[in-house]
C-alpha cells in the first residue's frame, strides 16, 4: 500500500482552508481512501469556518481570507 499526502482545500464564505492529509492508494476499486481522523480533520475545519472560528481552524490548517478585486 503507497501513501501519499496530499492537501484538500475547504472554501467556506470568504475563507478557505488548506487541509494536510494522507491518501492510502492500494489495488483495490475504491483506492484511494483516506483515514477517518483525516475525514474527521476535515470535518472539524469545515464547522470551524462556519462558525467563523478562525482560530481554531487554524490549529490544523492553513487559513486564507478571499478579497474581491476591482475588474
Amino acid at each position: 500500500m503507497r501513501r501519499r499526502t496530499t492537501t484538500k482545500l475547504i472554501r467556506d464564505g470568504r475563507y478557505v482552508a488548506e487541509v494536510d492529509i494522507e491518501l492510502e492508494y492500494s489495488d483495490e476499486p475504491w483506492s484511494p481512501t483516506m483515514s477517518l481522523d483525516d475525514a474527521e480533520k476535515l470535518e472539524r475545519v469545515r464547522t470551524a469556518l462556519r462558525r467563523g472560528d478562525i482560530s481554531e481552524a487554524a490549529k490544523e490548517a492553513k487559513v486564507f481570507e478571499l478579497l474581491p478585486l476591482a475588474g
